[in-house]
Formats: structure tokens, C-alpha cells, sequence
């Protein structure tokens, strides 16, 4: 079975995987950065290949954790090729 690295984190309790190619050091550099701020959005990719734009401020709690999970071809970060939810034909 081929697998591949997945990382979720949860922002203020909500939970999302991040997709495959998105570069962690820097989403944490860009989080640390927003938290010092009085708000700042940050943006990444999620599973399903989904931009996502959260607000982050000192008052936000994030966590990672990182799995090794079961490979899956559709997970390329590319947000140009959405897949899964309502219109996943």
C-alpha cells in the first residue's frame, strides 16, 4: 500500500487536512506572524484541493498533528482542481 504524510490543524476547535505540497514552516511563519497582529487572514489549501481563508489573531488557538495515511492521487494542492463535496462528479 503507498501512503503519504497528511497534516491537520485545528483553528479555535475547527479541523481541516492540509493538502499535499503546502509548505508547513512557512504556514507556521505566517500564522505566528498573523497572531502578532490585532487580526490577519492567512490562506492554505486543504484536502480536496479548497482554498481556505482564516482569520488569526492573538486570541486564536492552533494545533498540527501529522499522520501517515493511505495514498490518494486527487490530493495535489492544486486548488484549480477541486474535488469532493457537493459537485464531485
Amino acid at each position: 500500500m503507498q501512503t503519504m504524510v497528511r497534516t491537520e490543524v485545528a483553528i479555535d476547535g475547527r479541523s481541516s487536512f492540509l493538502a499535499q505540497g503546502q509548505d508547513l514552516d512557512d504556514l507556521k511563519r505566517r500564522i505566528e506572524a498573523a497572531m502578532s497582529t490585532p487580526g490577519r487572514f492567512v490562506d492554505f489549501v486543504i484536502v480536496g484541493n479548497r482554498s481556505v481563508s482564516v482569520l488569526i489573531s492573538p486570541r486564536s488557538q492552533v494545533v498540527f498533528s501529522i499522520e501517515t495515511v493511505q495514498f490518494d492521487p486527487r490530493d495535489t494542492g492544486n486548488d484549480q482542481q477541486p474535488f469532493g463535496g457537493l459537485y464531485d462528479y
